[in-house]
């Protein structure tokens, strides 16, 4: 029998994945049924060896629903108790905002239907009260948020180690490491610009992740730490305006700069956020309203390689 204290954990993810109706009025999400539960669910499923909870859900999205999307917020979690062959534990399931990019539906031995609804309908078809939550959750927001993915530069070398001026001091070898991570990571929301602090350690970390996505690496001069500390303004105002891009940008900057930053954006916007944290090669994944640059939305990925 298995112990009450066995805390086994089974990650997942998944995502309410969203397009906009064909008629024009308002979006759908997609719902799916699964033979085997008989039940009609949120797309979802379990994680792979070293898989990061993104990559999780396109997978799974795209195995259930034939869709390929980009990822926006996250719509939190989802755990409830599970019973597996080596007992009793629990199970995680991670939700994302996710947009449908293009795809087509075939039946498999999971899912062997789709629906694309309302919100609304959608909530009454769903069989569990999470799902439900996760839906609302969802719905609290408009679908359409503007995403920039705020980096700070990956482990460089040490400062006192490095005989040159400071902007030129390059990535250590772990922080090379953290940019190829960096590349597998940040193309799933779906990115099509980077921008980055000119300082060395800033443009490495992000230089891989622009080739992953045929683009180049356009310099921001108010965004390293020092313009920050005389200009804060002026960094705010300039992020914003990347945020007025009609497409999602990767914008890397430094330590000093990310947190208090943050916290503008965060009052402006009315976002209660925890102290921001800013770990070398961690994102937040900024969200926005459509219409104007107010943030709604902060999410923090503190290891480009981790759960």
């Amino acid at each position: 029998m298995a112990s009450s204290r066995d805390t086994r954990t089974v990650r997942a993810a998944g995502a309410v994945v969203w397009r906009w109706r064909s008629t024009g009025h308002g979006a759908e999400v997609a719902v799916v049924h699964r033979s085997r539960y008989d039940d009609w669910s949120l797309p979802k499923g379990k994680r792979n060896p070293r898989e990061t909870r993104q990559a999780t859900a396109v997978r799974e999205v795209a195995e259930e629903t034939g869709m390929a999307v980009a990822l926006g917020r996250s719509l939190g979690s989802v755990r409830y108790r599970v019973l597996s062959p080596d007992g009793a534990g629990r199970k995680v399931v991670e939700y994302f905002s996710a947009h449908a990019l293009g795809g087509d539906f075939g039946p498999g031995d999971e899912v062997d239907d789709l629906r694309w609804l309302p919100v609304h309908e959608a909530r009454a078809v769903l069989t569990r009260e999470a799902d439900r939550q996760v839906l609302d959750r969802f719905a609290a927001a408009p679908p359409d948020l503007r995403t920039v993915l705020l980096v700070r530069h990956a482990r460089a070398g040490s400062r006192e180690e490095w005989a040159g001026a400071d902007e030129f001091r390059p990535l250590s070898g772990r922080g090379r490491k953290q940019a190829e991570a960096l590349a597998d990571l940040l193309p799933v929301f779906g990115p099509t610009r980077v921008h980055s602090a000119p300082m060395t350690r800033c443009l490495d970390t992000v230089s891989p992740v622009a080739r992953a996505l045929g683009a180049a690496v356009v310099a921001e001069p108010a965004l390293t730490e020092e313009a920050f500390a005389r200009e804060p303004a002026a960094a705010e105002d300039r992020l914003l305006a990347l945020v007025g891009l009609p497409e999602t940008v990767v914008v890397c900057s430094q330590g000093g700069a990310i947190p208090s930053l943050l916290s503008r954006l965060a009052a402006n916007g009315g976002v209660e956020l925890p102290a921001p944290r800013s770990r070398k090669a961690s994102t937040w994944v900024l969200s926005f309203l459509p219409s104007r640059p107010v943030l709604v939305a902060a999410d923090y990925i503190s290891n480009p390689r981790g759960w």
